[in-house]
């Protein structure tokens, strides 16, 4: 696990009356969770293999690129663990003692360097790269050079899990409920934008608002965090 030092996190829709977030120091795996360290899970924790989950916490799809409960078939080990819910992915990370980060933790741990033009176009143009990627096998983890704090893969490899994945924007479970708050979605949400040049930025937000709890997809997977004692 890496360290990051915390700090003030300025979150991507705020307000002038919103003050900017305070970031304890913590610690976030290096690299994203992977097959092999899944399979290892579901094995010590049968309640998580992919006959097993309950169906209110993970959809059909959960680990359907495995060709079993216990057989990664053409998934390469050292590939990301995709297809997890996030029910299934804060039981990994609380199964080690970890949890999941929370969304400000993993911005800032994704955060360019301030003040680095260079890095700044670098990290977006992997992005992009990332979104215009057709569906197809993951890269091995580790595949990009590490940002400032060590930590690699925070982008152009896949979308992650945070503990908080459903608090920035409303959900697609709070839009069925009714639950929805005008100045958060479609045209009040870019208004509210700290930049509204910044794509991929609002495309993550986007994604993240679009899920549910027991969603399991291709491109999303996970890594834990850690406070800092």
């Amino acid at each position: 696990m890496m360290k990051v030092p915390g700090g003030s996190y300025e979150s991507f829709y705020r307000t002038e009356a919103d003050p900017p977030v305070r970031v304890a120091p913590f610690r976030i795996d290096e690299l994203p969770v992977t097959n092999g360290e899944f399979l290892s899970f579901v094995e010590a924790n049968p309640r998580w293999r992919r006959s097993q989950a309950p169906k209110l916490l993970a959809e059909p799809s959960y680990l359907s690129h495995w060709a079993g409960d216990l057989d990664l078939g053409d998934a390469l080990p050292e590939q990301p663990v995709t297809f997890v819910s996030w029910f299934a992915a804060r039981a990994y990370c609380e199964s080690l003692g970890k949890r999941l980060p929370t969304e400000a933790e993993w911005e800032l741990a994704a955060a360019p360097r301030k003040g680095s033009a260079e890095e700044d176009e670098e990290v977006r143009r992997r992005i992009l790269a990332f979104y215009a990627r057709p569906r197809s096998q993951l890269p091995r983890v580790g595949s990009t050079p590490a940002n400032q704090f060590g930590i690699r893969d925070l982008h152009g490899v896949q979308w992650e899990w945070v503990e908080d994945w459903n608090s920035t924007l409303p959900t697609a479970e709070g839009r069925r409920t009714g639950d929805r708050d005008s100045g958060a979605f479609c045209g009040g949400a870019a208004a509210l934008a700290k930049d509204a040049g910044d794509y991929p930025t609002f495309m993550r937000f986007a994604f993240r608002s679009s899920l549910e709890g027991r969603h399991a997809l291709h491109h999303l997977g996970f890594r834990c965090a850690r406070s800092e004692r």
